[in-house]
């Protein structure tokens, strides 16, 4: 991580795979090691470990990333070169709150995540499967930023189009992506789409979706937009997806409304589309094996 960070606070590089040249000369790599791949076989482990560098010191705050592909030095991560430590490893990045966070479990003791990563550290007091289910937990929390780093991407006719998709994959409409549609660009008066309850489409689901980034918080005001929307169609069920988050006053208003109406955050959007697989897919399954009891009876 110390090498990546220096190459970023020297400005010789602005992504990842621009550090991969120097951290071959600064290691020593040769051919063989640098073509080297990880058990998926989709990139070699010097870019791997080197993309993984980039997502710790991202979650410490050493680095920021303006837009996807593109990282920058903070004044944190200025801070601590300015230190001349001989190494960083995950000890040190500790004494950052924001990283110790996404490394802990921050949801003990909830039933829902409510917008915190879930990611556990993995050390040597777990047994082999809870080391397991650690790592998926920050596999999927890493790939949750990049999953909202693309929807920030896409045009905001796509961004519906993927809640449209995301709520077919979940059973809305008999999981039939027909059963949604889009409503025309201008003049939605304050709906992006419906989709049906069920697959008989006895009922419907009124939609609002926002890309916000993420200091950009819906109000209190965009959902009682959206709850006037909901009233002018004769409507009683929605969901407001966005990929910020909620503010206090947006959420407590929600539970005064007789409509039902769900509130999806960025966080719950990204951790939705991966448990649906929508615009993801496995890349590689482990199988854990046991003692088949049956067998030996």
């Amino acid at each position: 991580m110390l090498p990546v960070l220096k190459l970023f606070g020297s400005g010789a590089v602005s992504n990842v795979g621009d550090c991969i040249p120097h951290l071959r000369h600064e290691f020593s790599i040769s051919d063989d090691e640098a073509n080297e791949l990880i058990p998926s076989g989709r990139i070699t482990v010097l870019q791997s470990r080197a993309h993984w560098a980039r997502t710790y010191l991202s979650k410490a705050g050493l680095l920021t990333s303006p837009k996807r592909n593109a990282h920058q030095i903070t004044e944190r991560g200025r801070q601590l070169l300015a230190e001349n430590p001989v190494r960083i490893n995950n000890k040190d990045l500790d004494r950052y709150d924001d990283f110790a966070l996404w490394r802990t479990p921050a949801t003990k003791g909830r039933s829902e995540p409510d917008g915190e990563d879930r990611a556990l550290a993995i050390d040597d007091r777990q047994t082999p499967e809870d080391a397991i289910e650690a790592a998926a937990a920050i596999l999927d929390s890493a790939l949750s930023d990049e999953l909202l780093s693309l929807l920030l991407e896409v045009t905001p006719q796509r961004f519906e189009r993927i809640i449209l998709d995301l709520l077919a994959a979940m059973g809305y409409g008999g999981g039939r992506i027909e059963s949604g549609s889009m409503t025309p660009i201008t003049g939605d008066g304050g709906i992006d789409g419906v989709i049906n309850e069920d697959a008989l489409g006895l009922d419907a689901v009124y939609i609002q979706a926002k890309r916000y980034a993420p200091g950009n918080k819906v109000s209190r005001p965009d959902i009682q937009r959206f709850i006037g929307s909901l009233t002018g169609e004769g409507a009683t069920k929605g969901v407001f997806v966005t990929t910020s988050d909620f503010s206090r006053e947006a959420r407590e208003y929600i539970q005064k409304v007789q409509h039902r109406v769900v509130l999806i955050d960025g966080r719950r959007l990204a951790s939705l589309m991966i448990d649906h697989e929508v615009g993801v897919r496995a890349r590689r399954t482990v199988v854990v094996r046991s003692i088949d009891e049956d067998y030996f009876a």
